[in-house]
């Protein structure tokens, strides 16, 4: 049908129609945002991971170049190593922002269909025989 039958579906057939449709819609999206937000939460785990392994390789790093008798500057690779470690930190702000609007959409989706079902059952339109019921 495509976006144009998919508008048509859900309003030729009254409010009913369009209310199956919405939670039809909704039921969709549900398990593909819980999904996303499953995903979200393993990439922040290993970027805190990773972190934490640069923050020891830094580490090691200044202590041998401190135990060193022959003068070898590692100060270089440190700095790139805490500049590595603040790009870390960054984008795991912004998965942690991400995963919260997730947890929002999701919190927002489940109300909206709770309340969609609610509005169904109480009009006594609500097909019989739908998963859910």
């Amino acid at each position: 049908r495509g976006a144009g039958g998919a508008k048509m579906a859900a309003g030729s057939g009254g409010p009913a129609a369009r209310e199956l449709f919405a939670e039809g819609l909704l039921q969709f999206l549900r398990p593909a945002v819980r999904q996303l937000d499953g995903h979200v939460h393993a990439v922040r785990e290993s970027q805190v991971e990773l972190r934490e392994h640069i923050d020891s390789l830094a580490t090691e790093l200044c202590r041998i170049n401190e135990d060193q008798k022959v003068a070898l500057d590692l100060d270089p690779y440190v700095k790139k190593l805490l500049n590595a470690r603040r790009r870390v930190v960054l984008v795991n702000n912004i998965l942690q922002n991400a995963q919260e609007r997730l947890r929002r959409l999701n919190h927002s989706v489940a109300k909206e269909t709770v309340r969609r079902k609610a509005m169904l059952e109480a009009s006594g339109s609500y097909p019989q025989g739908l998963p859910g019921k």
